[in-house]
């Protein structure tokens, strides 16, 4: 479930369409998925030789830090420049092919307009509220959780797409949250004990 301004959506997974499809999950949110093409027809009298393809591995707890740190700057460095051109480069094909620069900016443009400021996911360790997980139906990472901050917090959504060895950005829900004084100092943590967190459940 994303969680979006008081509303909440479900990620819907489609593992056999034909087309690009994109889904603007809400306003500060895109999500874009890619199916790969359908295998070439064998030659008659061949069978297919294909090795089913390695399930990608579980990034470790340090790795998951880095990627939302890196999407989450690079997204603030595009609000802040009004350039989004970055990050639709940094992500993995069907990511770039859904989304021009421009579209990107009118997806988030909400985040502009209230002047969100992403920097301080720099020296900030984000929280996981639910446990890292690589999707089955389609091999690709997700995490969810929230950059703690006062008076306000940043709630995250990510896919990530494994290309070639690397986790690719496929899909980003970004949204500030107004967070009371109180809670804030109940749930604030020393950034090694709020990395602990990313490490997967062990089955």
């Amino acid at each position: 479930m994303v969680v979006l301004g008081g509303r909440t959506s479900r990620i819907p997974l489609a593992v056999h369409i034909l087309w690009l499809l994109l889904l603007v999950m809400s306003e500060g949110s895109v999500l874009a998925q890619s199916v790969p093409p359908s295998e070439p027809a064998q030659p008659k009298g061949t069978s297919p030789k294909a090795a089913a393809p390695q399930p990608p591995s579980m990034p470790s707890a340090e790795k998951i830090v880095v990627l939302l740190r890196a999407t989450l700057l690079t997204l603030n460095d595009a609000l802040r420049t009004g350039n989004f051109t970055v990050l639709r480069d940094v992500g993995a094909p069907g990511f770039r092919e859904a989304n021009s620069a421009a579209r990107l900016s009118s997806i988030f443009a909400n985040l502009t307009q209230q002047g969100v400021d992403l920097s301080a996911v720099a020296i900030i360790a984000p929280q996981l509220t639910e446990a890292p997980a690589i999707l089955p139906a389609t091999g690709m990472l997700r995490l969810k959780g929230h950059f703690p901050g006062q008076p306000v917090r940043i709630d995250f959504e990510v896919l990530y797409q494994p290309q070639q060895g690397r986790w690719q950005l496929f899909g980003l829900s970004v949204q500030p949250t107004r967070v009371p004084a109180n809670t804030a100092a109940a749930t604030a943590q020393k950034p090694e004990q709020a990395a602990s967190k990313a490490e997967p459940s062990k089955k």
